[in-house]
């Protein structure tokens, strides 16, 4: 029998990605902001993509969180509920070097603006192409999420390609069996030739169900809907010496502080090799 053994100059260091819905003004959330913060402090991710970011009276909650961790960040608002934005966000320990944004379909179809935000991330090993998005959230919308997928492909595939393969994260409100996650995983027909992603818990979770959306949790109890796994890191082919190569993938967030969860999502944290 023989043992496997890494190739000679695979990379061993890492890159820690996190991904989050943050569940807008939803609930007690200003107290749900300290534990959200408190949780970011202690995952300690190197990049971290959320979703369902409040923007009102000249600031964001991304910002504040960025000015919390001592990171940078891009904000893009996709709607308003009220006088109050809803948007999402990209933090980065190292400097965005680059950032751009796409609208995705069903405006017109559904009265949802989603978008997709990228963000070029000047780390210290190679530049980081980082991308993140909400996709529609109702059961009946796969249509729509797969003409979405197909927008956020084309807007991916637009990009320079880099070193690192591109990371996509966020809540994509689908079922990993569902069609516009086959899409993105090269299981059926992609949109865009030679685009396909890993998914970072398939790959690397602790072989649960790796549930996000999870009766378990207070505020998801609430809306009699079944436990689902609806948040995605995924990650490009591998490029030279493993980078991206995706090592570990653990679903964080998940415990009240003080009875009260951070958010009706969990988090899921993973880590490449970078």
């Amino acid at each position: 029998m023989t043992t496997a053994h890494p190739k000679k100059g695979t990379i061993e260091t890492r890159l820690k990605v996190l991904t989050w819905n943050i569940w807008w003004r939803f609930g007690p959330w200003e107290e749900r902001a300290d534990v959200i913060a408190s949780n970011l402090a202690e995952i300690d991710a190197d990049v971290i993509a959320l979703q369902e970011v409040w923007e009102h009276g000249g600031t964001n909650f991304a910002a504040q969180l960025a000015a919390k961790l001592g990171f940078h960040y891009v904000f893009e608002n996709c709607m308003n509920v009220g006088d109050t934005g809803f948007g999402n966000a990209i933090l980065s320990r190292w400097p965005i070097e680059t950032t751009d944004k796409v609208a995705l379909y069903g405006k017109e179809q559904t009265g949802e603006a989603r978008l997709a935000i990228y963000a070029e991330i000047d780390g210290p090993r190679g530049k980081i192409p980082l991308f993140t998005t909400h996709l529609n959230w109702k059961y009946d919308q796969s249509h729509i999420r797969q003409k979405q997928v197909a927008d956020l492909a084309r807007f991916i595939d637009s990009k320079p390609s880099l070193k690192f393969p591109p990371v996509l994260c966020g809540d994509l409100n689908a079922d990993p069996d569902a069609e516009e996650l086959r899409m993105l995983n090269g299981l059926t027909t992609g949109p865009v030739d030679g685009l396909a992603f890993h998914d970072a818990w398939g790959f690397a979770g602790d072989g649960s169900a790796g549930m996000t959306w999870d009766n378990t949790n207070t505020y998801v109890a609430m809306d009699f809907e079944a436990d689902r796994r609806i948040d995605y890191i995924l990650v490009g082919q591998p490029a030279a010496k493993g980078a991206g190569h995706i090592v570990e993938c653990t679903v964080v967030g998940n415990k009240p502080i003080n009875d009260i969860y951070p958010s009706d999502h969990f988090a899921v944290l993973a880590e490449l090799r970078y």
